[in-house]
Formats: structure tokens, C-alpha cells, sequence
């Protein structure tokens, strides 16, 4: 079956500021925290001065969705948890099938049966279909959570990672670009000048240790410039919607 890709989100918006960042990341429990999920306003989202050269007065950006997939333990992780998922995949598309199979049935002898051949005919359809949908509903579910543990673990410990290369090269905010504005609080930034993902997917790949694998998954490119994660869905299989003949 061919695999299907869903793009996932960390938060609605994420904005870093170095000192917050800070000191969320020397806490030992949770997670840097974001603010508000409000899109601040697009004036906020501008490329800095580049007259403003003193210690922390820059702006940069960070895909801290692509950060975390593109680094050799995200891809690695996420792959894993695809490969472990297939089986479930397997099952799903096997449920749709017996009831694409059903509908064909119904749609080709349905007119040949008696009133009460007919009828249970159509009660296992929707009874097959209902549980189709259930079934592909929980396992979205699953994977999701299963997604966001990794994501968020993966986080937690480029967190003092982003703080210190901030500190180190001067920024004073780093704002998140996962979400294309008017999703993300970032209208337009020049990824050349501004952009730290590869920074910190580097600086992190280096301190977690993990090899980098031998066939890397690639990102797709987003309208604005900057990366979007792609990640392996489980539960892909779309349950029939069609509406069998009525009793």
C-alpha cells in the first residue's frame, strides 16, 4: 500500500525568546513553554535591522518542526514508528477492502435478492463501515500520540541547544516558522540571513550521537521559503463513504 504523508504541528504559533527558552530548558520537567497561540502581528515578523549589531538585539527563525525531523535521531525515530505501524496500515486496508467488496456486491446483485437477503446485506455494510471508521479514527489517535511523544522528546533536548547558539551568536528572539503565515507569526524572512535550522539540526546531531541514516527522508519545501515536515501516517486508509441503496 502506498504510504500517505500528514504534516504535523508542534504548536499554532511558537516564538522563542531567548531569555524564556532559558529558563524553561534549565527546569527538568516539561517542555520549553510557547505563548499564546494569537499570531502576532506581521510588523513583528519583519527581518531585522541590520543596523542593530549589538549583543542580542537579532531576529532569527527556526523550523522547529523540520529541526526535529531532520535531525539524524527524528529521522531515525520517525521511521522506526512507520515500520511499526505497517502492520496496522495492513489491517485497515484489508477492513476497506472487504467492504468496497461488500458494496460491489450489493451494487451488482442487489435488484436480484429478496427484500430480506437485500436487507442484511446493506445492514452488514453499514455495520462493516461504521467499524472501518472507528478503527481508522483510533488509530490516527495512536499514531498521533505516539508522534508527539518523539517530537516533544526530541525538544526537550535541542531546547538548550537553541539557547546557547542563540546567546553565543547575539539573537535576542527566535521566532518558529513551522506554520506559513497568517498560521505563524512570520510574514517574511530571508532563510539565508535570518534562518538557524541547520545550525541547530547540525549542533544537535552532534551532541546527540546518533549516525545519520544511510537513506535520509527529505523534507518538502513550504511556499515561504522554509521547510515543512512530512511524516509517515499511519491509519492512511480511507474508509468508504458512499451511501449504500436505501432498505
Amino acid at each position: 500500500m502506498t504510504r500517505k504523508f500528514a504534516r504535523f504541528t508542534l504548536a499554532a504559533v511558537f516564538v522563542l525568546s531567548v531569555a524564556a527558552l532559558a529558563q524553561n530548558a534549565n527546569a527538568d520537567p516539561g517542555l520549553p513553554a510557547a505563548p499564546s497561540a494569537t499570531p502576532a502581528a506581521p510588523t513583528a515578523a519583519s527581518a531585522p535591522d541590520p543596523t542593530l549589531t549589538g549583543a542580542g538585539s537579532k531576529i532569527g527563525t527556526i523550523n522547529i518542526e523540520q529541526a526535529i525531523f531532520a535531525s539524524n535521531e527524528g529521522q531515525r525515530d520517525f521511521e522506526a514508528l512507520a515500520k511499526k505501524l505497517e502492520p496496522k496500515q495492513t489491517e485497515l486496508k484489508n477492513m476497506n477492502d472487504e467492504v468496497e467488496g461488500l458494496k460491489k456486491q450489493l451494487s451488482t446483485q442487489g435488484d436480484k435478492l429478496n427484500e430480506d437477503s437485500r436487507g442484511a446485506l446493506v445492514k452488514q455494510v453499514e455495520d462493516k463501515q461504521k467499524k472501518l471508521e472507528r478503527s481508522v479514527q483510533d488509530a490516527r489517535d495512536d499514531a498521533q500520540a505516539q508522534q508527539n511523544e518523539i517530537a516533544q522528546r526530541i525538544l526537550q533536548k535541542m531546547a538548550p541547544i537553541i539557547v546557547k547558539y542563540a546567546g553565543d551568536k547575539g539573537f535576542g528572539l527566535i521566532m518558529d516558522t513551522s506554520n506559513p503565515w497568517p498560521q505563524g507569526p512570520v510574514l517574511w524572512a530571508d532563510p539565508g540571513k535570518v534562518d538557524i535550522t541547520k545550525a541547530i539540526v547540525d549542533a544537535y546531531n552532534v551532541q546527540s550521537g546518533v549516525p545519520a541514516p544511510a537513506r535520509p527522508v527529505t523534507t518538502k519545501p513550504a511556499g515561504t521559503g522554509t521547510g515543512t515536515i512530512t511524516k509517515p501516517a499511519p491509519a492512511a486508509t480511507k474508509p468508504a463513504t458512499t451511501t449504500p441503496p436505501p432498505k
